[in-house]
């Protein structure tokens, strides 16, 4: 009981870290001026201090089960390049007109979906796909178009400055009077071709994101079961794409906006929020959780949290039901998934760390 107890509260950590991911770092990239490269280095400076320093200070001082192995050490890189590419796609997603409050329910929704193909590609030995997972990934594909086309539309309010001239005032020469007016205006749509774009960003954080989850658990279970050795490669992994290939980006190709305090700041706490998560997801396993209800649990609560933050303190137009009809669609469609996918049968005698299985864990650990 007290273990599930500390499952639960490593998922709803995740998913309000991940559910608040967005929201922020649109906050930060809006205080840059848009920039793609600066909010990005700020992510990886985050990932620097949380899932380097502070993990490696930790496995200094104190030590863990588990020990370094090179295939452990390369998959646990690879998942680090996943989920950082991952996350320049949320932003170029942003940055071609993308709204958290639509980009990150699709990302979640279609993430879980990539995660259960590319497992069952990964391991032959798996069931036929049975109804209720067809079912879901339909269900998934039908919410993520709903939530596409109904988006809301933000309202903004303009100040509207007109002058007019009265006819005795031209008369006499006298000046001009001016009016103060205000009205609403709506943002209009994005292009077809930025659509597309964001799709496009859309599609490729959801396979970063969906391939992230299977290989940093096989680089875990090839460290023996280590928690912080897997995280501090993904670290390395940000550190090394988001903060150092970005910076010399930036010094080669000067982009527009520059760096603020406020937009910095932002932009550290949306890494901060992701990299908490992603040692929320490890911890959660490593407490006994089983991905068969510790990711539907997470997929399912990011994007609701996701939702209620993008709109909070903010002025929309009239939200379509068909737009929470699609939200609701994803997040049930991604459980449908992740809940009915094939399950493996692995070969008597087989290795768990091999397999994939999880490791159990010591008693005392």
């Amino acid at each position: 009981m007290r273990n599930m107890i500390s499952v639960l509260l490593f998922v709803g950590l995740t998913a309000l870290c991940w559910g608040t991911y967005g929201p922020i770092l649109r906050v930060g990239q809006d205080g840059m001026g848009h920039s793609h490269w600066r909010p990005f280095i700020c992510v990886g400076m985050a990932y620097f201090v949380i899932a380097i320093l502070v993990p490696g200070l930790l496995l200094r001082m104190r030590g863990e089960r588990g020990a370094w192995t090179a295939a452990g050490t390369v998959w646990s890189l690879i998942a680090g390049v996943a989920t950082t590419l991952g996350a320049l796609g949320i932003i170029l997603a942003f940055n071609n007109g993308g709204k958290p409050i639509f980009v990150m329910p699709l990302v979640f929704g279609c993430a879980p979906v990539v995660n259960t193909l590319y497992t069952m590609f990964t391991t032959r030995d798996h069931d036929r796909p049975g109804p209720f997972f067809l079912a879901g990934l339909i269900i998934v594909a039908t919410g993520a178009v709903a939530v596409m086309i109904f988006k809301p539309a933000t309202v903004q309010a303009s100040q509207v400055v007109t002058v007019e001239k009265s006819s005795a005032a031209d008369a006499a020469g006298d000046g001009v009077e001016v009016t103060a007016k205000t009205r609403t205006e709506t943002t209009p749509s994005s292009n077809w071709t930025e659509k597309l774009l964001v799709l496009l960003f859309v599609a490729m954080t959801a396979l970063c994101w969906g391939v992230y989850g299977p290989m940093l658990h096989k680089g875990q279970m090839l460290m023996q079961g280590s928690r912080l050795r897997p995280l501090i490669c993904v670290g390395v992994a940000y550190f090394v794409i988001a903060v150092v290939v970005s910076s010399v980006i930036l010094w080669f190709v000067p982009e527009h906006g520059q760096f603020t305090f406020t937009g910095s700041v932002w932009s550290l706490a949306g890494g901060a929020a992701g990299a908490i998560g992603a040692l929320g997801v490890i911890m959660a396993f490593n407490s006994g959780g089983k991905p068969m209800y510790v990711m539907p649990l997470i997929f399912g609560a990011a994007p609701v949290i996701n939702t209620f933050v993008s709109l909070a303190g903010k002025n929309v137009g009239e939200v379509s039901p068909l737009f929470y009809a699609g939200l609701i669609l994803v997040v049930v469609g991604a459980v449908t998934v992740l809940v009915f996918a094939p399950k493996a049968h692995h070969a008597p005698g087989k290795s768990p760390a091999v397999s994939g299985a999880p490791l159990k864990q010591p008693a005392g650990a």
